[in-house]
């Protein structure tokens, strides 16, 4: 979504890395270049003044001319504002103290509030709650028949007194203000903790619209009234949005198709006119693309720095803690790796959603953008399919595996055998490096001292031994004669009081050679060798 946002905004903070001192020319140059970018991303003209209005008065200010490093500080300044525009904090649902807490969804036509009930069903659910979706929208063509789909996919029960129209020649008949009372009470009967009420939208915003969402929130009095709005809509969501606050006063914000391609000014408009935070985000067509919306995240997101946090929640959510334990079990008693733990890591991998979208959750993605676009998620299919081609003693001892057994994986996974060579010699480094991690040695060019980490590389970063002052040699390479003796001298002092295992950073360890360790080819180029 934001994409071409982030672009922008990174290359323009590249001009400033290095500067050790940031004159008022160059605030002026970036805030230039910040509203070009939030100005073609869409976002409302009054919200692109009032931040880079805030981003310069602080720029100019003591934070950034007294810093060590004023780029970062300009970075760090943006970042915060972001977060201002979007919300600030992270707002949560208001849970009801005696009663069904009771959530209302209102918004335009398409806006995808059907769906959106479904995946916040769910992700409730999923929180250890009992929700209950009722169909209140009895005008948009099998608008109930949708939610009760949505609601067998999302395992979440749903209330449909009444089957509204089929067809959109047919006349509105029932009432969805008494839909919406009959469902709380039948909540409250069945013991449901949640109740969220699907009402209808229009193609345009209406006074018979905002009449019977005025009806049915005061017919259920609920607790919140979340405005679902398509992020992909533009410059025209922030008076959709005024309307909607002014017509039903909504307490909060729903964004979906926030994976569209749009160029996401919505998402930095609403919050800011509105006043009211955005609370949740739709990610994609799934019921589980949704998650809940913070502002600090989602910066991150847009400037690139990642958003390592809702990776680790997706992992703690989705994996398996038996089978990390068994792993864990693995490591510490040295057992080899096999392609039947490979295969289960795989299978938990799945279960986190797509790998795309978790990669670009890690800092600096946006530099990797084209190469995981063209990434084929299929792939993992093929390889999951070759390890389910072998027979169970393959999978535990690969070694077994001749030339004719890989001719035999290859037609029964319906690839090429020099496929199925490819998988085995990473699937060996693997090995290799599972081993070194369980006997304490480490990654290669891993430095030793780092808290949870086996011992790695020394100072340096893991360079090679082979470079200047390696102890792998013995002795210094320097070309000059009197250097070289004073480096093989001080090397040699280092020898007699050679740091304990486990100091920091390895001070005084030699480096390990990647070429040592067998590694793939082009590996030691993806290290930075």
């Amino acid at each position: 979504m934001f994409n071409s946002l982030s672009d922008r905004l990174t290359a323009t903070f590249k001009n400033l890395k290095g500067k050790g001192r940031l004159t008022e020319a160059d605030v002026d140059a970036t805030v230039r270049e910040i509203r070009r970018a939030l100005l073609d991303a869409d976002v409302a003209v009054p919200v692109v003044r009032e931040f880079t209005a805030a981003v310069k008065e602080r720029a100019l200010g003591l934070e950034v001319s007294e810093a060590l490093n004023p780029g970062q500080q300009v970075v760090k300044i943006v970042n915060e504002e972001l977060q201002n525009i979007l919300g600030g904090q992270t707002r949560r649902i208001r849970m009801a103290k005696t009663g069904p807490t009771i959530i209302m969804l209102a918004g335009l036509q398409g806006a995808g509030k059907t769906t959106l009930a479904g995946k916040l069903g769910k992700w409730l659910k999923g929180q250890g709650h009992r929700p209950l979706l009722v169909a209140s929208d009895l005008q948009r063509p099998n608008a109930v028949t949708q939610l009760k789909v949505v609601g067998e996919r999302a395992g979440v029960p749903v209330f449909a007194p009444h089957p509204g129209t089929t067809s959109e020649f047919d006349d509105p008949t029932g009432d969805p203000v008494q839909v919406a009372r009959d469902g709380v009470a039948q909540a409250r009967a069945r013991l449901h903790d949640v109740v969220i009420v699907d009402t209808a939208g229009r193609l345009g915003i209406d006074e018979a619209l905002m009449a019977q969402a005025r009806d049915i929130r005061d017919a259920v009095r609920p607790d919140e009234v979340l405005f679902v709005i398509d992020a992909m809509v533009g410059q025209d969501a922030v008076n959709t949005a005024q309307a909607f606050n002014e017509g039903v006063d909504f307490t909060g914000v729903v964004l979906s198709k926030l994976d569209g391609d749009a160029r996401g000014g919505a998402a930095l408009s609403v919050a800011s006119v509105t006043g009211k935070p955005i609370m949740f985000a739709s990610t994609g067509e799934n019921v589980d693309d949704f998650e809940q919306f913070h502002p600090d995240r989602m910066a991150s997101r847009i400037l690139d720095m990642g958003d390592v946090l809702t990776l680790i929640e997706q992992a703690e959510k989705q994996w398996d803690q038996a089978e990390a334990e068994k792993m864990a079990r693995k490591f510490t008693d040295q057992e080899d790796f096999t392609f039947e733990d490979f295969l289960a890591q795989m299978q938990q991998l799945r279960k986190m959603g797509s790998m795309k979208k978790m990669l670009m959750m890690m800092p600096g993605a946006a530099g990797m953008r084209e190469q995981l676009e063209n990434f084929d998620e299929r792939e993992i299919d093929r390889v999951e399919a070759i390890v389910r081609s072998m027979t169970p003693h393959e999978r535990v001892a690969p070694k077994i595996i001749n030339g004719s057994r890989r001719a035999r994986i290859a037609k029964g996974s319906g690839v090429t055998v020099s496929e199925v060579n490819q998988l085995m010699e990473r699937f060996a480094q693997a090995q290799k490096m599972m081993k070194r991690l369980a006997q304490g040695k480490g990654v290669p060019g891993m430095p030793a001292g780092i808290p949870g980490m086996p011992g790695g590389g020394g100072a340096g970063g893991g360079k090679k031994g082979k470079g200047k002052g390696s102890a792998k040699k013995g002795g210094s390479r320097s070309g000059n004669p009197a250097k070289r003796a004073q480096e093989n001298a001080a090397l040699e002092q280092q020898r007699k009081h050679k740091a304990p295992a486990g100091s920091a950073f390895g001070a005084g360890q030699a480096q390990p050679d990647p070429a040592d360790l067998n590694l793939p080819k082009g590996f030691e180029k993806f290290l930075g060798k």
